[in-house]
């Protein structure tokens, strides 16, 4: 049983998530009556699945028919970290930017807790949509405003409990736990630490001038759905405090002539509606390379997880370190090179 990932003896409750347990907790806490069927989604860091329930009335649409139940990791999060993912999509529906908020339960809570665990679950509805494979120019027009608009109602609040995404938690923090627990091979660990810390370094004066609000945190592409009404935003899983910048590099990674092309047009969709500090585009390549360290540390974190190693075969071999510290030293050049600016 691992004493990092998520909690020492906590795991054997997430393993013993079975379909029973978890269509009875349903039914206990929200009143739906569930016909059996349950289908296991794709997620590798929490426990999802979709659900089909009994309807008094004939469906409006097909995924009426289905709730999404999420079973939240057990010691990633505690009840107050999720409660503000919770906080800021329902702050997000109530200014009418598309997004999938939490259900209620019977009690009007959104969180519950399976008895005798510390398993935090909720209840989504089901929204059909998919992921597109890349943005045209109208749709980077308007992702830009709806992101603007989220970014607008993410500074409205706060969310103190979430992590802050810095060069100390993600570089720095995530670099500790994989030298404390040997993850790295030892002939490799002096020049990955040196590269981690020398970004850190360079990056920390600029990130500390920064502004840090709600941001969704993990806004790729594949949590970006197209439906019948639209683009939505799901998976706040990852929300944290940091900079807006953040959320518009992750859908738009590439540095090519065609990927700052839609940079442009993003931008200028995103001021309609929004200010953007044009000096936060130096953090892209830091942020870059933080989320290389913190993918390392999620990955090292869950690797007992047999989900983990089944996606992640190479993972702390030689040949995986060595990818991954060429990656830190072609990052570490672009932002010495910036640096220069």
């Amino acid at each position: 049983m691992s004493k990092f990932a998520w909690g020492e003896n906590k795991t054997e409750f997430f393993y013993a998530l079975t379909p029973d347990r978890i269509l009875d907790a349903i039914e206990e806490s929200t009143g739906y009556r569930c016909t059996g069927r349950s289908l296991a989604l794709n997620s590798m860091e929490n426990r999802v699945y979709e659900i089909e329930i009994v309807l008094d009335q004939p469906a409006a649409t097909p995924s009426d028919r289905f709730i999404i139940a999420k079973f939240y990791r057990p010691g990633r999060w505690d009840r107050e970290q999720i409660q503000a993912e919770h906080d800021f999509l329902n702050d997000l529906i109530e200014n009418e930017i598309p997004a999938v908020a939490p259900l209620k339960f019977k009690d009007g809570q959104t969180i519950h807790q399976l008895d005798e665990s510390n398993i935090f679950y909720t209840v989504f509805p089901k929204i059909g949509g998919r992921s597109p494979y890349e943005l045209t120019d109208t749709d980077l027009q308007i992702v830009g405003r709806l992101l603007a608009r989220m970014h607008n109602v993410g500074a409205a609040g706060k969310a103190p409990s979430r992590v802050k995404l810095s060069p100390e938690t993600y570089g720095l923090g995530s670099l500790n736990f994989l030298l404390k627990n040997k993850f790295i091979p030892p002939e490799m660990e002096p020049g990955y630490k040196a590269l981690v810390e020398s970004i850190c370094q360079i990056s920390s004066p600029w990130f500390a001038q920064a502004s840090y609000q709600r941001i969704h945190g993990d806004c790729h592409l594949g949590n970006l759905l197209q439906g019948s009404n639209g683009f939505f935003w799901v998976d706040f899983d990852d929300m944290v405090q940091g900079p807006c910048v953040q959320d518009l590099w992750l859908l738009i990674p590439g540095r090519d002539e065609y990927s700052q092309a839609q940079w442009r047009v993003l931008l200028e969709a995103y001021e309609t509606m929004r200010p953007f500090n044009h000096a936060e585009l130096k953090l892209v390549e830091p942020l870059r390379a933080l989320r290389f360290v913190h993918f390392s540390a999620w990955i090292a974190k869950r690797y007992e997880d047999p989900a983990f190693q089944r996606s992640f075969p190479d993972f702390g071999s030689q040949q995986y370190w060595q990818i991954q510290t060429q990656d830190l030293r072609e990052q570490l050049g672009i932002i010495q090179e910036s640096q220069m600016y």
